[in-house]
């Protein structure tokens, strides 16, 4: 629902944040710097941008090791990355840790910080611990897991593993997914729709007619 809002909003000026690309292959260009480097945070401030990326990379890494719950068969990327998966866990605290830490230490941060903010990173970090707690402290049934998991993608269900720390690390996932379309952490997707970004800087050379405009326009002709 958020995606065909951020689809179907007009933007009816041209608002690229400059110094921005000249071209649409530019824009591209810089799209993926933005979502695979972080480039704008990097010359914003270097400590978020470390924390940040951080935090992704390793959330990258983790989602990736956990993807052998789903799969019939584990690519070979997925075996070779199950250790690093591991300690991606514990990176992945380090890097909300930090992230957290700014909305108490930087004033202007802490200023703009919502209770939703810290409620969210809250969610994150209990998410990873969680799991890493079944690796390092209480060990659960993983064949039984893949196996129910397994058993939900193929619509032939399985009994879950009733572990304390599983089902807590499970309910936490179900509950980050039910906000994720309705909090800040859309901004994975949003990043894509933002005009400021996807808009190539040619006011010059083209004019810049929004695509609501155009329809208007064709009405007014008709009547």
């Amino acid at each position: 629902m958020q995606i065909t809002k951020f689809t179907l909003t007009p933007s009816p000026l041209k608002i690229p944040t400059t110094p921005a690309p000249v071209t649409t292959f530019g824009v591209v260009l810089r799209m993926i710097r933005d979502a695979l480097f972080f480039e704008s945070l990097f010359k914003g401030t270097k400590w978020t941008w470390a924390f940040g990326w951080l935090f992704h990379l390793s959330l990258g890494l983790v989602l990736l090791r956990h993807s052998r719950y789903f799969l019939p068969a584990i690519p070979e990327i997925v075996v070779l990355l199950q250790p690093f998966g591991i300690y991606a866990g514990l990176t992945m605290i380090a890097g909300l840790a930090g992230l957290w830490s700014r909305r108490f230490l930087v004033d202007r941060v802490r200023y703009i910080s919502a209770p939703s903010d810290h409620l969210i990173l809250a969610l994150l970090i209990l998410i990873a611990a969680s799991g890493l707690s079944m690796k390092f402290i209480a060990h659960t049934d993983i064949i039984a897991v893949k196996s129910f998991f397994s058993g939900l993608v193929t619509f032939s269900f399985k009994e879950l593993p009733s572990d304390p720390l599983l089902l807590m690390h499970l309910t936490l996932v179900a509950v980050l997914m039910i906000i994720f379309p309705y909090s800040k952490l859309i901004h994975a997707v949003g990043i894509f729709f933002s005009p400021t970004r996807t808009q190539v800087d040619n006011p010059r050379e083209q004019r810049h007619i929004a695509a609501w405009a155009l329809r208007l326009e064709a009405q007014g002709e008709k009547s």
